[in-house]
């Protein structure tokens, strides 16, 4: 019983650990602030995160909610180095719509990057569409993305 209650309560500190990083936000990025629906960036680590690293990255389509885009990991002279994320939509229905400008080499420090997150009714909204949600969408060379699809 009691390794059962231990492994429940860790499961439960990861859950909101995970929940905290995702709400945990801070001002949009520069490419963000002013657009409709931005609602700040978060902490991201990519699922090949290296503990202490400062890695490159160049993202395809800047901060563009309307364009599915993917996040390519380089080495600090911007040549390709096998590591890609896509834009994602969280299950509260937010995009994660990474950043900065297109083509820009950056880094991330901690190899963690700070995406922003947009709520894409009010994006489309603000961009004279009537409604708008978040959907899956092709970006590659990723193998998923997402971008706000208004109607």
């Amino acid at each position: 019983m009691p390794r059962l209650f231990t492994l429940m309560l860790a499961l439960c500190i990861s859950m909101l650990a995970a929940t905290s990083i995702v709400m945990a936000s801070s001002d949009p990025s520069s490419g963000a602030a002013g657009m409709p629906g931005a609602k700040g960036t978060f902490e991201f680590k990519p699922t090949d995160w290296i503990e202490g690293a400062t890695s490159w990255w160049k993202d395809s389509d800047g901060v563009d909610p309307g364009t599915a885009g993917c996040h390519l990991g380089t080495d600090a002279d911007g040549k390709p180095n096998g590591r890609m994320f896509g834009e994602a939509c969280l299950p509260d229905g937010l995009l994660v719509e990474s950043n900065p400008g297109a083509e820009e080499l950056h880094s991330h420090t901690n190899d963690i990057g700070h995406p922003d997150m947009f709520d894409c009714n009010a994006w489309c909204v603000g961009k004279g569409a009537s409604k708008g949600v978040c959907t899956v969408a092709a970006a590659p060379p990723c193998e998923q993305s997402a971008m706000c699809q208004c109607d």
